[in-house]
């Protein structure tokens, strides 16, 4: 099935999941606590002030078993909004950790656990200061 890629008037591109990847979308405070959490082994993030989520992108098939509760998989017959490259900041859509060559994916095992960690516990939420 092709992907389908519709441009937006923010200047982002509306992409469908289950293509490439699957996305899970969390909650901004909590996905900011998963960042740290995965450090370095974090793929690339995607924040939409909009909702107020992040969206992290797993391997193709993640959403068909993913069950952790607070977060909503997306995978065939969802759409996500890819911020043009580099985009760091908004308006709209944009990368809070942005792609690289090998970097899109998270490990879907790796993510799991972090919101596992990081819902089980409190623990300060690195950058929350900045949206309140």
């Amino acid at each position: 099935m092709p992907t389908t890629r519709l441009h937006t008037s923010a200047g982002c591109t509306l992409q469908d999941a289950g293509a490439d990847w699957d996305a899970i979308r969390v909650t901004r405070s909590t996905g900011l606590t998963v960042m740290e959490i995965l450090g370095s082994r974090c793929g690339a993030v995607v924040d939409d002030p909009v909702t107020t989520s992040l969206y992290f992108f797993v391997r193709v098939g993640t959403a068909e078993v993913w069950d952790v509760d607070t977060t909503r998989p997306l995978g065939e017959g969802s759409t996500v909004a890819i911020p043009p490259t580099r985009r760091t900041e908004g308006p709209g859509p944009h990368w809070r950790m942005c792609p690289g060559e090998d970097r899109w994916l998270t490990d879907a095992d790796a993510l799991k656990a972090a919101l596992e960690d990081g819902l089980a516990s409190p623990r300060p939420r690195l950058g929350a200061e900045h949206f309140g």
